[in-house]
């Protein structure tokens, strides 16, 4: 069952979509008294979200400019894709043996449908996709804390860039990316718990080479 949204996470599910979006972008300051004025709230649940994403690491606050978007560099990215790895593949390793048919046949409905997105040339989409395909299993860990820390340590990659005219050799790296799903799904669907937490920890959460920013 979803929990309870408080106003301060609406906030930060608003900011997260402006970052998502690249209506928000790296080094750009946050200005509370919009965010105030679009959500047609009080200034107090914007500071409440914005102090939250500083702590996560997704936001920092300077003397000068206040709350602003920090950027991810290569070192960072691999520090965090070697943590998400170890979290992802022992939420796998928990999840396997609740995945029920119907959970199956969803993630096999998510990678079908990142496969078109890709090929439509509809990277947002395959994004929005991918992230739902591992939510699924995540969700069926049965831990709680670690389904938040796998979310909050995942919130500092937010940031993606995406490039105006992919070359064909993005498309590949995605194809090849969402045959890494595939091969997840066939582990879940053997019950592979030892294969599920060294292919997501080993192989699949790896910094790649491609346009975009950050690539889950």
């Amino acid at each position: 069952m979803e929990r309870f949204k408080t106003l301060k996470d609406h906030v930060y599910d608003y900011i997260e979509a402006q970052i998502q979006s690249g209506s928000l972008r790296p080094n750009q300051r946050i200005n509370e008294a919009v965010i105030c004025e679009e959500l047609h709230i009080s200034r107090t649940p914007v500071r409440e979200a914005l102090i939250q994403l500083s702590a996560e690491g997704v936001l920092e606050n300077t003397a000068r400019k206040g709350f602003v978007l920090k950027t991810v560099n290569e070192r960072d990215v691999m520090e965090l894709y070697a943590v998400i790895g170890v979290l992802d593949g022992f939420a796998a390793r928990l999840a396997c043996p609740h995945l029920t048919e119907s959970d199956l046949m969803d993630m096999a409905f998510y990678i079908d449908a990142m496969d078109l997105a890709i090929t439509s040339g509809n990277y947002s989409m395959y994004d929005k996709h991918q992230i739902i395909f591992h939510q699924l299993y995540i969700e069926k860990c049965g831990n709680s804390v670690l389904i938040d820390t796998i979310g909050r340590t995942k919130s500092k990659l937010l940031k993606r860039t995406y490039i105006d005219d992919p070359d064909e050799k993005f498309n590949e790296i995605l194809h090849a990316t969402n045959q890494e799903h595939r091969d997840i799904l066939a582990l879940f669907q053997k019950k592979d718990v030892t294969g599920l937490f060294q292919f997501l920890s080993e192989v699949h959460w790896r910094p790649v080479s491609a346009p975009f920013e950050v690539i889950l």
